[in-house]
């Protein structure tokens, strides 16, 4: 340490003299020199005086043995209790960072030790912090299956050191980005969704551990965002979700820093198992030379987004972000192990300095810029290191003023002149290295046939981030903008074209699906052409193509009872719930995209469509039911009684629904006197069936990695939002008959079991066929019916434009007519339909009028259920695309638009004065 503590006397001016005598007159023990080192790093350094004076009892040892010092911190982290970690890891990063600055300082270690140190420290300070939260968790039984010995390994979670840290590079500011997994097959089931609460509430105590700033400073500050899709994603969560995430929408980015990612705390074993998971998604096959457009691109937002374009100046100047700073070497290294170490695994390794020693061993770059660019990075490094000391800032930037220079050259022992020069030289040369890697100069972009203004955005997207996509894409697209310019409205459909694009996650196999099957060009582009819905839903969900060349594709409809049990067999062949979820999901979505390309190509009507539509929500809730039931009777048994059954409810019941219809459902299970389940943890009747709900919805609507089914409407139940999600048969006999309003007999019109016990299904149905009898001409209904018009009115008063639901003699006034028909007939039909010809059997309406009924409802019915295909739910756009505008015309019979209005507004007149001359003389009622 005598080298720097020679420097430091012939600096060119002293330095904050008081601090530095303070600091030698603490280190009395000291050899001279040593004391002379201590005394002038204080000098320099605010942030190291202060550590100085509140460890000077410790640096007596410590300085003699530095190595020692490190190891005796860290290994003296765990034991300790919750309350006292937290000083503890404190004291130890003072501890730390001071030894390894006056090493560093003394020359008494390399930069690799330097870095290393801290790291190490991060490491252990995790491991005590995880286990230290996981302990208590597992003592009190919340994470299932967890033991004592389960401990040391995080209960399955693994941290996952990213970037600098996960190089062992980090400086004397970083923050720790960590991404946060855990090994979901270490839980079964349910379990699983109890464990990951608990693992993401440790993770977020855990970075608040080691980040927050208390009385005593802060360990690391601590970045969770590198984790995949973070803005929507919780901070920790299961090695199977990320690998999906990577394996599907995996960016270059991303790619990246897996090359630096290593397991770091938690489960070790589990960490580097799933390492080499994705080795896949990191080091691809082939030779990925796209990746150095994604590097260039990077840089380039990079240095948009902080202002750090144009020429050098070195004042203020960003030593990692600016204009030959460390990222352009860090992502010259990386860049080039992404495009060569899918076929060189000796350039599969963490380390910067590492990486560009085994790039010149493979001769993937000349010797001599490697050997430039590891001084120019241990040169750069230093002078991080050494802006970062003096205040302990997370900073990179060169000082703004002269005296912050000459600090700083005074601290590195250099003269200041001398300094600059260096940095400017050593600045300008790694820029010249790499610059021309990145941006060797572009070739003349071909001119674009057409639309250039859009076509100009597609290479930024994620579908053509790979030089593979690129390849494949660049031959169809002369087929695809030849088609798009031979649509009706050429613009509209590229426009429509842009937004499918934009929206796909991944590119190389669907362009490869497209060049091998040119039906499939097509397609897309009448997709686009037509259905702007469609085309969005494509773009989320463009695996479902793979149904379109399966051979039965264009195959007659199968019915529900083949599709039922179909999808039950390929449940059955899955590993596990999760599995079982994920398939029912692109089963349904390929069957969903079939649906919707019948329909658009006028193979199949509104009606057969929603028919079909319903048929295959019907199949799903069925085969997923007793998914579902398995799952619960893993840990709690068999449904205790009878069981239970799934009504279907709404135009689910009615057996028609749309595109985007949600489901609306009701659960009823009949105890049969049993009070609980008989299972391994068994639970009372009521639980069991309401966690059997809770499921039920959640398998229907979770999120997952292939999206989700169906949002589900459970308020048609008993008693709405305040009943029990699950009702019992008694209680569901008892409220029907004394308690319940007209609207939910209205709604029991259209109820239906569609899955669970068959036998109770059939009880439940004969019950609801005696009370629409016992119902039948009932006082009240029309009463009911007109305070029930009143008020929907006054909430959804009618609109213009294309207004098909709300407003008099419109579709929802249509359809609860046509169940108070029912229910005043004492009918059983759920269809509107059939609802309005039992009414009119029933001398309740007469012939005009129900054909008039009959007329709005098809009508109406028909236009909504091309609009939700053509939007995919949205509102209907005054002027639908010309693509569009064809379907509505030919599903009505119409000429033109105008006539399709005026036909609409013409049913829904005679409608309106159908069921006005039926209420006529009703006063509204109470409970309507």
């Amino acid at each position: 340490m005598t080298d720097l503590a020679s420097r430091l006397r012939r600096a060119p001016r002293p330095l904050d003299p008081d601090k530095a005598a303070e600091a030698r007159q603490l280190c009395g023990w000291a050899e001279p020199a040593t004391a002379e080192l201590i005394g002038g790093t204080a000098g320099c350094s605010p942030y190291l005086a202060g550590l100085i004076g509140r460890e000077h009892g410790w640096l007596e040892a410590a300085c003699a043995d530095p190595e020692g010092a490190v190891a005796a911190e860290l290994s003296d982290l765990k034991g300790h209790d919750l309350a006292a970690l937290g000083p503890r890891l404190r004291q130890a990063k003072r501890r730390v960072a001071l030894i390894a600055a006056l090493a560093d300082l003394g020359g008494a270690w390399p930069l690799e030790e330097v870095t290393g140190s801290l790291t190490w420290l991060a490491d252990a300070a995790l491991q005590a912090g995880l286990e230290t939260l996981i302990a208590p968790q597992i003592a009190r039984g919340k994470l299932p299956g967890m033991t004592e010995a389960d401990i040391e390994s995080g209960a399955g979670m693994v941290l996952f050191a990213m970037g600098k840290m996960g190089a062992h590079e980090l400086n004397y500011s970083s923050d720790i980005d960590l991404i946060c997994l855990y090994d979901e097959t270490r839980y079964e089931g349910l379990d699983q969704h109890e464990a990951r609460s608990v693992l993401v509430r440790v993770t977020r105590k855990l970075a608040a551990l080691i980040g927050d700033i208390t009385g005593e400073g802060y360990v690391f500050r601590t970045d969770l965002r590198l984790r995949p899709d973070a803005a929507v994603t919780p901070v920790c969560l299961s090695m199977g979700a990320a690998e999906q995430y990577y394996e599907s929408v995996g960016r270059t980015w991303e790619r990246a820093a897996w090359i630096k990612a290593r397991p770091c705390a938690g489960d070790l074993a589990a960490g580097a198992r799933f390492n080499e998971t994705l080795r896949p998604f990191v080091w691809r096959r082939h030779l990925d030379f796209h990746a150095i457009r994604d590097a260039h691109d990077m840089r380039l937002k990079i240095r948009d987004h902080k202002g750090l374009g144009g020429a050098l100046s070195l004042p203020g100047h960003d030593m990692k972000l600016g204009r030959g700073g460390i990222r352009e070497i860090e992502f010259f290294t990386q860049t080039r192990q992404l495009i060569s170490g899918g076929r060189d695994p000796s350039l599969r390794v963490r380390g910067t300095v590492q990486g560009l020693d085994r790039l010149a061993q493979a001769g993937w770059i000349e010797r001599d810029t490697a050997e430039a660019l590891t001084r120019h990075y241990r040169a750069h490094r230093e002078v991080e290191h050494r802006v970062q000391m003096i205040g302990d800032q997370q900073t990179h930037m060169l000082p703004s003023s002269e005296e912050g220079f000459e600090r700083l050259a005074a601290f590195m022992g250099r003269d200041l002149a001398e300094l600059k020069s260096e940095l400017t030289a050593r600045l300008e040369e790694v820029h010249a290295l790499t610059e021309d890697f990145f941006a060797p100069g572009h070739a003349p972009a071909e001119a674009p046939e057409f639309g250039e203004d859009v076509t100009a955005r597609w290479p930024g997207y994620p579908a053509l981030r790979s030089d593979r996509a690129v390849e494949i894409f660049d031959r169809l697209r002369p087929e695809i903008l030849k088609a798009l310019s031979e649509a009706a409205r050429p613009e509209e459909a590229l426009a429509q074209f842009d937004t499918f694009l934009a929206g796909l996650p991944a590119g190389v196999q669907l362009f490869s699906l497209f060049e091998a099957n040119p039906q499939l060009t097509r397609l897309i582009v009448d997709i686009c052409a037509t259905a702007p819905g469609l085309a969005q839903y494509l773009s989320r969900n463009s695996g479902v193509l793979d149904a379109v060349i399966g051979g039965g594709f264009f195959a007659d409809w199968p019915g529900v009872d083949a599709l039922r049990s179909e999808l039950a067999g390929l449940l059955a062949r899955q590993p596990d719930h999760e599995a079982r979820l994920g398939a029912a999901r692109v089963w349904a979505k390929e069957l969903h995209f079939r649906i919707g390309v019948h329909h658009l190509r006028g193979l199949i009507d509104a009606g057969i469509a929603g028919r079909e539509y319903a048929e295959l929500a019907e199949a799903v809730v069925a085969a997923l039911v007793p998914v579902v039931i398995d799952e619960i009777a893993r840990r709690h048994g068999p449904p205790p009684g009878r069981g239970l059954s799934v009504l279907a409810m709404g135009s689910l019941g009615a057996g028609r629904l749309a595109s985007s219809s949600d489901l609306d459902l009701i659960v009823i299970y009949d105890a049969a006197g049993v009070d609980a389940s008989d299972g391994p943890r068994p639970l009372a009747t009521r639980a069991w069936y309401a966690r059997f709900t809770q499921g039920l919805i959640t398998a229907l609507t979770a999120p997952m990695p292939d999206g989700r089914l169906y949002e589900v409407d459970m308020r048609l139940r008993p008693s709405g939002r305040q009943g029990p999600v699950a009702t019992a048969l008694p209680a569901f006999r008892a409220y029907q008959q004394d308690e319940a309003w007209t609207w939910e007999h209205l709604a029991l019109t259209r109820a239906r079991a569609v899955a669970g016990e068959p036998g109770l299904g059939e009880e439940i149905e004969d019950f609801r066929r005696d009370l629409i009898a016992q119902k039948a001409g009932g006082e009240t209904v029309l009463p009911d019916l007109a305070s029930m018009r009143a008020r929907l009115a006054e909430a959804r008063p009618a609109s213009h434009g294309w207004n098909l639901r709300d407003g008099p003699g419109r579709l929802q006034d249509v359809e609860l007519f046509a169940q108070s028909l029912a229910l005043r007939a004492g009918s059983a039909a759920r269809e509107v339909t059939a609802q309005i010809e039992a009414g009119r059997a029933a001398g309740l309406v007469d012939d005009a009028g129900a054909r008039a009924l009959d007329h709005a409802a098809a009508l109406f019915r028909g236009v909504q259920c091309v609009a939700r295909l053509l939007t995919g739910g949205g509102p209907l756009p005054e002027d639908p695309a010309e693509g569009g505008a064809r379907v509505m015309l030919r599903e009505s019979g119409c000429e033109t638009l105008d006539d399709l209005r005026r036909a609409l507004d013409a049913a829904a007149a005679r409608a309106e004065e159908v069921i006005d001359r039926a209420l006529q003389g009703a006063r509204p009622g109470e409970n309507g």
